[in-house]
């Protein structure tokens, strides 16, 4: 039995752990669960994960596996990179069949891969450990929750 009082001491604890936790209704919603749902299936061992809206950088679903991880606050961030991003490849004029398709951060241990949703409205956030995920099947996944 859920016990409002109790969710609401745990909110203040930081985010949700183990969980998939949605800011969206209705059909959106149903969609980015889905997709979070789909990228733990593919990926069980990654450290977070997000559906985010590009123009209000708001995470319409997420998922992480630490409090430390706070992806409210990165996808913001990571919203504006896409932005940034298409005004960069605007200033190229490549034409309509060259779009942003997906952005890879590197770091040390981890990567940070932000692809975007076929809509161009939404893109998806996973960060993973180099240690337990490779590129090639991050992306490959990543991939698959389009379809």
């Amino acid at each position: 039995m859920p016990i409002s009082f109790l969710q609401r001491l745990q909110e203040l604890a930081g985010p949700a752990v183990n969980k998939v936790v949605s800011a969206a209704a209705g059909a959106e919603k149903v969609s980015a669960e889905r997709i979070i749902h789909h990228l733990l299936v593919g990926l069980p061992e990654l450290l977070g994960a997000a559906v985010v809206e590009v123009e209000s950088g708001q995470a319409l679903a997420s998922y992480t596996t630490s409090r430390e991880f706070n992806l409210s606050k990165v996808v913001g961030f990571n919203a504006e990179v896409v932005r940034q991003q298409r005004r960069a490849l605007a200033v190229l004029q490549l034409g309509p069949e060259e779009q942003l398709e997906e952005i890879l951060i590197t770091l040390h241990s981890q990567l940070h891969l932000l692809r975007l949703l076929p809509d161009g409205r939404r893109f998806l956030y996973v960060a993973v450990d180099c240690r337990d995920t490779n590129l090639g099947i991050a992306r490959e996944v990543m991939r698959t929750c389009e379809e």
